[in-house]
């Protein structure tokens, strides 16, 4: 059975053997296995040393201060953290403003702070999904406690416009909250120059581990924080719970990869999607969905008319892409973020996402194209 080609990294990404090499000095006796917290020995100062570089090479990606970087599992944790701590530093109901086509980390996260007597503004995207400033600025209020907008929309790839909404927000004197699960690392995060107040990430999008991750917190923004967890005072009082070194060290790794290569990334990445994108389009009934330029250098998201998703998968099962469609026990329900967009319900379930990454190579992308235009003509009757 052939290995699909992989096309879905906006998703998941594989650990890079260099970030790997690195981890695996943490794991073993006759490496840096020691925990951070024990400054009694020289094996956990050795420890705590790797961890201290590792959050210097996150914070030097982001143009911070490396105190201003709080290691979490994840982006999903991170969101959790920045609204819920903010929420519970208030001390009584306030109000949130994030939009429709956030993940669901922040959407899960705001519907329970909904349940616990806050209120809730869901701001509407225009047909490309971008939220535009002068939405958020007719939504905030005078409770209004945090704005939570996502910089890389996961499904179609759309960028908002972080720095405008930011300003903003600094302009009303409300935190504000970014979601840069699917941009940090492969688009510039230059908090000096960003009006942001707290960013999520997650090593695994970028070619570091899974279960690693961590929230930018600004101090000169002074937000006071209520930890989810307690138990030992790590992290400054903001995440208890012994570090896990070793992926720390992974995330750091790969964080520092991508800023290394970036420049050259970026481009690269642009001109096989272009590529790929080149071939679909020439197709009948066949739609990009997302912003045509403001969005992720490797990502398309695209509809074909009469041919749902979910049977196109099946149809393309030597590539490794991802359908927006989510399964319930009745149905096959659109994704949130298109029905959103005011996609039409059909075109929203003919939605079909694929990410280029750091390994996709210009024969996959060529193959890739032969073989969606081949499944697509098959489905629709035509001659291939």
């Amino acid at each position: 059975m052939s290995v699909p080609i992989y096309l879905d990294y906006a998703a998941t990404t594989p650990v890079d053997p260099r970030v790997a090499e690195k981890m695996a000095a943490c794991l073993t006796l006759e490496g840096n296995f020691a925990n951070p917290a024990s400054r009694s020995h020289m094996p956990g100062w050795r420890a705590e040393q790797a961890v201290e570089q590792a959050r210097k090479q996150v914070a030097d990606a982001l143009r911070a201060d490396p105190r201003e970087i709080v290691w979490t599992s994840g982006a999903t944790e991170s969101d959790n953290l920045a609204l819920k701590g903010l929420a519970w530093a208030r001390g009584k109901p306030g109000h949130i403003v994030t939009t429709a086509i956030e993940h669901k980390a922040v959407l899960d996260t705001c519907s329970w702070l909904e349940s616990q007597g806050h209120s809730v503004t869901r701001l509407v995207p225009d047909e490309f999904g971008r939220i535009e400033a002068e939405k958020v600025a007719q939504a905030i209020r005078p409770e209004t406690f945090v704005v939570s907008v996502m910089h890389a929309n996961n499904e179609v790839g759309t960028l908002n416009d972080i720095e405008a909404i930011g300003r903003v927000c600094r302009s009303a004197g409300v935190p504000f909250h970014v979601d840069a699960a699917q941009s940090a690392g492969k688009l510039l995060l230059d908090t000096r120059q960003l009006p942001v107040d707290m960013i999520s990430i997650s090593a695994h999008k970028i070619y570091g581990p899974k279960g690693i991750g961590c929230l930018y917190v600004r101090r000169e923004a002074d937000l006071g924080l209520v930890p989810l967890m307690h138990g030992g005072g790590h992290e400054r009082g903001m995440r208890s719970g012994t570090l896990p070194t070793h992926q720390i060290v992974g995330f750091g790794e790969a964080m520092a990869l991508m800023e290394a290569e970036r420049e050259e990334e970026i481009p690269r990445l642009m001109k096989l999607r272009d590529r790929l994108w080149s071939a679909l389009a020439e197709l009948p009934g066949v739609y990009l969905n997302g912003h045509p330029e403001a969005r992720l250098p490797g990502h398309i998201n695209f509809s074909a008319e009469g041919v749902e998703s979910e049977t196109l998968l099946l149809a393309l099962r030597d590539l490794a892409i991802s359908s927006g469609s989510a399964c319930t026990s009745a149905s096959v329900e659109p994704s949130h973020v298109l029905v959103a967009m005011g996609l039409p319900r059909e075109r929203a379930l003919g939605a079909l996402r694929i990410s280029l990454g750091r390994f996709t190579s210009t024969e996959q992308v060529e193959r890739a194209g032969e073989l969606i235009v081949h499944a697509l003509g098959k489905l629709r009757g035509q001659a291939v």
